[in-house]
């Protein structure tokens, strides 16, 4: 097992490599002077922009300058300044990151909770009211966009009732709303996958076997049924967390969190290169750690893959 997680740690370095070169070169393309954001617009001489240019290194070749980034990002993990503030990108993408994974975590932990039971109960009722109920308000749910559903809970649970506060991020009732907005799309992903997979295996020949033993209902569906269906759930899950990060972004400026969607929201609208670079990497880089989660779970949950490595580990 050890030697399977390795393997997929060495197999996100050529892709994060990749990643940060594509997303360098979509920077370097796109039109505007970063020097220009630096100054703020002022009036200054032509000459004295182009010092600006030199110092920056924004007159080197593009290959020059994608070398160093890439070194500066893997061999010190620094993202440049901001040509807004003159800051490290750095310190402030580390500073903000616990806002937008606890959000994260948090609104998948949700998920979970929720979905997964509904899924099973919708499974085990199969063409009962409480299955046409659950899947009438996963699909519900699911057809209504993050934002929103964030602004609507603002409007009722901020607004009308005062219960939770509508922006900030300095204590645990800020982020109620927030995660429940990106709870709920996930929620009805989640409770369908479920449902959809535990129908498959309910039917299964050693379902019926397990019954005819005497096994408690509740042994059969949660201790035999819902393990062999994990597979597709754990698939849906780990998609589902790399969406939501794509959600956010939204959420973040919606209920104005510092985190990095709204830092990145800001450098794109300020036209600061390597503040969106770097949040776009740190965004590549937590989707690739989620992967790799996903897959070393595989290895855990399904005996197939778990025996498979440990007869490798033999020979």
């Amino acid at each position: 097992m050890f030697k399977f997680v390795i393997t997929r740690i060495l197999m996100m370095i050529p892709l994060l490599l990749a990643v940060t070169a594509v997303i360098f070169t979509i920077m370097y393309l796109v039109p505007g002077d970063p020097v220009t954001v630096a100054t703020g617009m002022s009036s200054i001489s032509d000459e004295q922009l182009d010092m600006l240019r030199e110092s920056m290194g924004l007159n080197r070749p593009y290959h020059v300058r994608l070398l160093e980034y890439v070194k500066g990002v893997f061999l010190r993990l620094d993202f440049g300044n901001s040509y807004t503030f003159g800051t490290p990108v750095a310190p402030e993408l580390l500073s903000r990151f616990g806002n937008t994974f606890y959000i994260a975590l948090i609104s998948l932990v949700l998920m979970m909770l929720v979905g997964v039971p509904v899924g099973v109960r919708a499974a085990v009722h199969a063409n009962k009211i409480e299955d046409r109920l659950s899947m009438f308000f996963s699909l519900l749910f699911g057809a209504m966009p993050t934002f929103w559903v964030a602004l609507i809970l603002v409007l009722f649970f901020s607004l009308r009732l005062d219960w939770f506060p509508s922006f900030g991020a300095s204590t645990v009732a800020h982020f109620v709303l927030p995660t429940v907005a990106v709870a709920l799309n996930g929620i009805a992903g989640i409770a369908r996958q479920t449902r959809s997979s535990m129908l498959e295996v309910i039917r299964s020949d050693y379902i019926t076997t397990a019954r005819s033993k005497g096994l408690p209902e509740y042994s059969v569906i949660y201790g035999h049924a819902l393990e062999n269906a994990l597979i597709p759930i754990i698939t849906v899950c780990g998609n589902q967390f790399g969406r939501m990060l794509a959600g956010v972004v939204l959420i973040e400026t919606i209920f104005s969190i510092p985190g990095l969607g709204v830092y990145m929201i800001n450098g794109i609208q300020g036209r600061d290169y390597n503040v969106v670079q770097g949040s776009l990497i740190v965004i590549a880089f937590i989707l690739c750690a989620i992967m790799l989660v996903t897959d070393v779970i595989y290895a855990y949950v399904d005996p197939r893959i778990r025996a498979r490595y440990m007869t490798k580990k033999a020979d």
